[in-house]
């Protein structure tokens, strides 16, 4: 007898039905679906932060070397139409009256700085990427002995385009 019921419990069981298969693969892909969702937008997210990140760091580099050169300005020129028609022009002296001359261009979304001593050769440097040139987001102004400048970096694509502004007021150096 024994071992008869061995031989019908190997007949009951056949595997599994096609209605438990078809309900194993559907939560199966849930759960993928789910997964790549979560996944996509973990990446977009990624994106938009280092776009974020870059965006910010490029208009506070901007706005590091132009208010480092216009603290130790005597003349500021060329802030009504900066950056769509004129260049920014910073200059200053030394206490041995060396003449320090520096413009700032935007190029192709390039911030650029030109550096002179007393008219001799130039140096060039791209000081800061990805900036805005539209008037409505990098313009400047002076007023009172205060130049404000507001500097607005985009970067991204499409629908993805994150922009950062930063604005600072710089005082140029008293009594001169």
């Amino acid at each position: 007898m024994i071992r008869r019921k061995k031989k019908i419990s190997k007949h009951n069981q056949r595997g599994f039905t096609v209605l438990e298969m078809i309900v194993s693969l559907a939560i199966i892909s849930f759960v993928t679906l789910g997964a790549t969702v979560a996944n996509t937008q973990i990446i977009q997210q990624t994106t938009r932060n280092t776009d974020f990140t870059a965006a910010s760091r490029q208009a506070l580099n901007a706005a590091h070397w132009i208010s480092r050169d216009a603290q130790m300005s005597h003349s500021i020129n060329g802030t009504a139409g900066f950056p769509q028609s004129e260049n920014l022009t910073i200059a200053w002296k030394e206490w041995d009256n060396t003449e320090h001359t520096v413009i700032y261009a935007l190029q192709d979304n390039q911030l650029r700085r030109i550096y002179s001593i007393d008219g001799g050769p130039s140096q060039t440097t791209m000081v800061a990427e990805y900036i805005n040139d539209d008037a409505s987001l990098t313009h400047c102004s002076t007023s009172n002995d205060t130049l404000t400048i507001t500097i607005t970096s985009s970067v991204g694509e499409g629908d993805l385009i994150v922009d950062f502004t930063k604005e600072f007021q710089i005082t140029s150096r008293p009594g001169i």
